[in-house]
């Protein structure tokens, strides 16, 4: 019985940690500001907003305890994907950019973020990116 068992235990342990490893991308966090670097959710200036993709597909958004707003289940493609954010003070578009990669784990990152509109800024803070409403 016990060498049986001893059999069996490695053959599980390689089986466990085959196909089930996936790493999704890094999550996409934005920070909406005025030119006062004054938050405009906090403030209540932006009080409804909406992305949706290029097929109108709407984006899932979590609103954190520090009112900036994680985009969920960005960025898991190969290639480059369109939106749009939607409110009532602005209207812009960005793009992301992803690739799909192999290794230890296979999954996707998100290469490159690309913001087009007027009337805005945006800086790439460390971990979030500040859009900086005129």
């Amino acid at each position: 019985m016990k060498k049986i068992f001893l059999f069996l235990l490695p053959l599980l342990f390689f089986t466990a940690c085959g196909d089930d490893c996936y790493n999704a991308p890094q999550p996409i966090a934005f920070k909406f500001v005025d030119v006062n670097d004054e938050n405009l959710i906090t403030n209540g200036t932006l009080t409804t907003f909406s992305i949706q993709d290029e097929n109108n597909v709407g984006v899932q958004l979590t609103r954190t305890s520090d009112d900036m707003v994680i985009l969920e289940n960005v960025g898991a493609y190969n290639g480059t994907k369109n939106y749009k954010f939607y409110s009532g003070v602005k209207v812009f578009d960005f793009s992301i950019q992803s690739s799909e990669f192999k290794g230890g784990c296979d999954g996707f990152q998100i290469n490159k973020l690309t913001f087009t509109g007027v009337g805005i800024d945006v800086k790439d803070e460390n971990g979030y990116y500040k859009i900086i409403f005129q």
